[in-house]
Parts: C-alpha cells; sequence; structure tokens
C-alpha cells in the first residue's frame, strides 16, 4: 500500500508512469517507490526552516535561468552587493542538477565559448581572475562544499550578444545514434506536418540541446535537455518567429527524438543532419526542455510557443503530441513559494520562463519559482543558509536578474530503493495556494 502524507495527490496520471508494457519489467517500475520519505529525506524540501533542496536525492532538479548578463568574463566576481555574487549564492541555494542559462557571454560582444569555459570553472571553484585580475572571492563551492556541475555545455549559436549554457551533473553522452551529443540550434529542416521548417532562417534566438547519461545503478533511462530563447518583443514578426521556433521544436521531439510512433528517427525524412540519427529514444528517456520563451501564456490569447512545445497541434485526446506516448507533455505552473498568487518569472507580472517535460515518463514533485524578496514578507519561509553569504538577502533576486529562477524536480524511471515517496507535492492552479500556508 501507498504511503501518504495526508495531503491531496494529484490524479493517477501524474502519479504513475504511462508507458508501454514492454517497457515496464514489473510493477515495481511503474511506481517511482512503495515506501514514505524518511524524516531525513523529506526534510530537504522544507522552507519553512531555510531548506531548499530535493524532498528526494534520486529526484532531477532542473532550473531554467535568464541570467541578464551577470555571469561574462568582466564582470566582478567579488563578494559584496554585486550581481555575480548574489547569482553564486542563489545557484549554492537551490543546487539545480541541470542548469539551464540564457544571457551568459555579454561584454557588448560576445565572449568566446573557450572564455565561457573558464569563466564556469571560476564560478563553481574560484580562483585567478585572467580576465579582470585579483582573485575570484565568490564561487559555488565556497558556500555549497561539494556541489559541482561539472559538464558545461556552452552554445555556439548567439544572438550577436549572448550565449546559452546548459550545465549538468550527467556526462554527456550520444543516445540516438549520430555520434553527438550536443547540438547548437536546430537544424535546417523542410516544412511538415504543423511545422513551417526552418530552411533559410533558424527563426529563433537560441536553442541547445544535450544527451544526458544517467547512472545505471539508479535509474532505467537516460535523459535529453533542450534550453532556448525566443525571440523577445511584441511585434507581429516578434509573434510569428516565436510561434514557428514553438512548432519546430514540438515536431524536433516528437518527429526526430521520438519516432512520431514510427520507431524511426525523422520518419518523413525532412530534418537535414549529418550524420542522420539512428534510432529514437528509448521510452525511459525523457525529453526536456526550459528557458526564456518571452511569451506569457496565460495573458497572450493564443496558443503560444510553451502550449506548442508541450502539446503541438491538437490537444488531448489526439495523440499526437510531443509526450513519449504520443500525448500532451507539460509545462510547469509554477508560483512563487512564498507568495502563490505570484507567477512571475520576468518583472511583476510577465511569465516568460518555462520547464516543459514529457509526463509520461517524468513525474513532477515539486515545482517553484525563487524570489528571495518575498521570503521576508510573512510566509513563514527562511532564506537558505548559502543566501545569508550575500550582504541583503532579501536582495539577492533583484540583484541577480531582472528575471526569476524556475525550478522543477522530477521524478524518472528508477530501479526500486528504500526511500522513496510516490506520491507527489499538490501541484495548485496558478493564483492557489500551497497547503499550510
Amino acid at each position: 500500500m501507498l504511503c501518504s502524507s495526508g495531503a491531496p495527490t494529484l490524479p493517477p496520471s501524474r502519479i504513475m508512469f504511462s508507458l508501454p508494457s514492454k517497457s515496464i519489467p514489473s510493477a515495481a517500475t511503474l511506481l517511482l517507490g512503495t515506501l514514505c520519505l524518511t524524516s531525513t529525506v523529506s526534510a530537504q524540501f522544507d522552507p519553512n526552516n531555510g531548506r531548499w533542496k530535493k524532498r528526494d536525492p534520486g529526484n532531477v532538479r532542473v532550473m531554467t535561468w535568464n541570467i541578464q548578463d551577470n555571469i561574462r568574463t568582466g564582470e566582478s566576481k567579488l563578494e559584496g552587493n554585486l550581481s555575480w555574487h548574489a547569482v553564486v549564492t542563489i545557484v549554492a541555494s537551490l543546487r539545480p542538477d541541470i542548469l539551464l542559462l540564457q544571457e551568459t557571454a555579454d561584454n557588448g560582444f560576445v565572449d568566446s565559448v573557450p572564455d565561457m569555459l573558464t569563466v564556469f570553472d571560476l564560478f563553481f571553484h574560484g580562483g585567478a581572475d585572467p580576465f579582470v585580475g585579483g582573485n575570484v572571492e565568490s564561487y559555488v563551492t565556497k558556500y555549497a562544499p561539494g556541489y559541482v556541475l561539472p559538464h558545461v555545455f556552452v552554445s555556439f549559436q548567439t544572438d550577436g550578444f549572448n550565449r546559452n549554457v546548459i550545465l549538468s551533473r550527467f556526462p554527456f553522452k550520444d543516445l540516438n545514434g549520430d555520434g553527438i551529443s550536443q547540438y547548437n540550434n536546430l537544424f535546417f529542416m523542410q516544412a511538415d506536418a504543423y511545422a513551417p521548417g526552418t530552411v533559410g532562417n533558424p527563426i529563433i534566438r537560441g536553442l541547445q540541446m544535450a544527451e544526458l547519461d544517467l547512472p545505471d545503478s539508479r535509474y532505467l533511462g537516460d535523459l535529453v535537455v533542450m534550453n532556448c530563447h525566443l525571440r523577445a518583443g511584441g511585434q507581429s514578426s516578434d509573434l510569428s518567429e516565436r510561434l514557428a521556433a514553438g512548432k519546430n521544436i514540438a515536431y524536433m521531439i516528437d518527429y526526430w527524438y521520438c519516432g512520431a510512433g514510427s520507431g524511426i528517427p525523422d520518419p518523413s525524412n525532412v530534418i537535414f543532419e549529418s550524420p542522420a540519427a539512428t534510432s529514437v529514444l528509448d521510452s525511459l528517456t525523457p525529453v526536456i526542455l526550459g528557458g526564456d520563451l518571452n511569451e506569457d501564456e496565460s495573458t497572450n490569447f493564443r496558443k503560444g510557443p510553451a502550449e506548442w512545445i508541450a502539446n503541438a497541434e491538437f490537444d488531448h485526446p489526439v495523440l499526437d503530441g510531443p509526450d513519449r506516448d504520443r500525448g500532451d507533455s507539460t509545462y510547469d505552473l509554477a508560483v512563487n513559494q512564498c507568495n502563490p498568487v505570484d507567477d512571475a518569472t520576468q518583472g511583476n507580472n510577465s511569465t516568460l520562463d518555462y520547464i516543459i517535460w514529457q509526463d509520461s515518463i517524468a513525474v513532477r514533485d515539486l515545482e517553484f519559482i525563487f524570489h528571495s524578496g518575498w521570503i521576508p514578507s510573512g510566509c513563514n519561509t527562511a532564506y537558505p543558509p548559502e543566501l545569508m553569504h550575500f550582504p541583503f538577502p532579501n536582495n539577492a533576486s533583484i540583484r541577480a536578474s531582472d528575471h526569476r529562477p524556475v525550478i522543477v524536480d522530477l521524478r524518472l524511471p528508477m530501479k526500486p530503493t528504500e526511500a522513496t515517496d510516490p506520491t507527489p507535492s499538490p501541484r495548485p492552479p496558478r493564483g492557489g495556494v500551497f497547503p499550510g500556508q
């Protein structure tokens, strides 16, 4: 019998894996475990006491964040009321397993890929700063000893100023037989189905993809992550480019990575990749996308890029979606943990940053937006201890970026363990109230 905390639970489709029967060796792999979390594990996420880590160490925490040019060669890397220090202490506080960053490398010109690899080594480990001189005072392992994301993919693609970056706890590994594990931007592809294609124009500010090798001792599959930054602006051309990008990304996930139900990659033969992929992802390996989509799905009065990437052309029950079972995927409904009516990720009103995942494989455990300014506002939530190294903790988020990080903890298909709880935390609608608040 499954353990329960007594809190409201999600429908069964959000608790169990909806996988093809041939992919499920036993009932033990259908659920993510049959035992309650121990008090030690559950206490890892206890914001009332300043604990903001994962509820279960087996979950994979994905965090997307547009850091507004504050990780670059020319940034001051000292401690103090500085943007770099704010970003460092927030990352150290939240400790994602996968960190998707947008708007790095902008010095008025674009930092090179090798220089940015050096910058991220300094970001985590400190050392002498070859760019502005002196020693780096603020770095992640100083405040979170032992926590590091050693696998770094800095995108070759730029918009003339910025680069996207994927940082991972897990190593890169080719998963679809093309000999490549890291991709810069969409491939050129012809129009097909609902996708307009990209021939002559990638119609996107930047997309990168990375295939990750999860430990076989714990996980039954692997993982693909995408990081994107779509066109900003409200002109008709901006709206069109974002929509085209969303459609193309949905198509890539469904047809190229998952075979659109055919069992072979790119069954319509419209994607120009050399060498070509030779296999689709296995049915236990999800695709997860995060990024700054630059459009608020709750106020845009149309089916925007997040909804296209999650659902493709038709909503459930039509099976044309980018999920592995060809149903609809999920995009986050994260809200501020301290203020549940606040779902803005940029400024005071705009929800522009999203995480989207194949929910027939990956099951949401937690989702929230982090904003340090809300913590002392009377919601009985405490600062993470790592954030206390910032001189004004309540001001850290504003100092770090004009965007707020979005965090989703996902449960992936795992080998049975002794301390996993299959019941996700309640998922209130935007504007709802978290239990106990």
